[in-house]
């Protein structure tokens, strides 16, 4: 078995080890940094297969996050003051139903990323990041001056939303549903990795016209996985409002798209579990250095410098060796 498989393993162990042990030593705090983590890893995840599998530097996925949590917030704001979200020609009432609005987020998020797809895609490189960028500020400012959910405001929510058969209230029960996500779309990940699909999106990705030789179009590859990566990160954002029962325009922010991408890279592009690593590491150097000064992210800036000028692969790729399991 190799290095990267053993590491793998074991962040997977610790992911349920650590919560276990939070909720024997009575320590809930702890159970809602590792699932702050876990969600983190999941919208990181969606990005990675973007930026590690498609090449596409996007600073805009913070969108697909914000939608994912407006999708949740609007639904259950909707729900906890029974009014729908509109009478005619049908009536569309809120939910408070996880299955119901993380299937909403998905698809809302979806939608996006074909529609930001189709237009950004029709370049490439650093006009590519920045046509990506400029959607993030729109999506950004309209929310702010969008005062039927809040504002710059945020739109609080008073409840937690239900899944059938468990006590959402329950910081262990909830952790334990987002890590069961993102177990799924690990699989789901690594199945994507090994598929033809995932083989000729990363072969367009290094090497496009062999790609058009064969017949195949890189630009719709890349276009399929921003639209599988926009799900993933929707649904992400969908369960960080959850968490904090709480939406703000800051989710659509840009300094949120930069973040997921700081996961990405700490842990490790195109490795399956870096984005679980980058994210496991950025909450711990928040929790340990934000209390000891309110610009911890210069330490984080240090991290980041390190791994990018000492280890391209990501602090997987560091501890694992170069080379990626295939």
């Amino acid at each position: 078995m190799s290095r990267e498989r053993l590491l793998n393993g074991a962040l997977l162990l610790a992911l349920i080890l650590i919560p276990a042990w939070a909720l024997y030593a009575g320590e809930p705090f702890t159970i809602t940094l590792a699932t702050r983590a876990v969600i983190f890893a999941l919208a990181a995840v969606g990005l990675n297969i973007a930026l590690g599998l498609g090449g596409l530097v996007s600073l805009g996925h913070a969108v697909f996050f914000g939608i994912g949590g407006y999708a949740m917030g609007i639904l259950a704001s909707h729900a906890q003051s029974y009014t729908p979200l509109m009478d005619w020609p049908f009536a569309i009432e809120g939910t408070k139903s996880m299955p119901v609005i993380w299937l909403v987020a998905i698809v809302a998020s979806s939608c996006a990323a074909l529609l930001i797809g189709l237009l950004s895609l029709r370049t490439s490189g650093v006009y590519f990041i920045m046509i990506t960028l400029a959607f993030g500020q729109m999506m950004y400012f309209f929310a702010i001056s969008w005062p039927a959910y809040g504002g710059e405001d945020g739109l609080s929510i008073y409840v937690r939303n239900g899944f059938p058969g468990l006590n959402t209230l329950d910081p262990i029960q909830f952790y334990g549903l987002c890590l069961a996500l993102l177990c799924l779309v690990l699989a789901f990940n690594a199945r994507l990795m090994r598929s033809p699909f995932g083989l000729a999106l990363n072969a367009a990705r290094q090497v496009p016209e062999r790609v058009r030789a064969v017949g195949l179009d890189p630009r719709r590859l890349q276009l399929v996985a921003l639209v599988i990566s926009g799900a993933i990160t929707g649904l992400a954002g969908a369960l960080f409002a959850d968490l904090n029962r709480f939406v703000s325009p800051t989710m659509l922010s840009w300094q949120m798209s930069g973040e997921i991408m700081v996961f990405v890279i700490i842990g490790g592009v195109a490795r399956l579990f870096g984005p679980v690593a980058g994210a496991g590491i950025y909450v711990l150097l928040e929790h340990l250095l934000g209390g000891v000064s309110e610009y911890w992210q210069i330490f984080l800036g240090l991290v980041l410098l390190m791994v990018v000028l000492f280890g391209k692969g990501g602090v997987v790729g560091m501890i694992a060796g170069r080379r990626r399991d295939d």
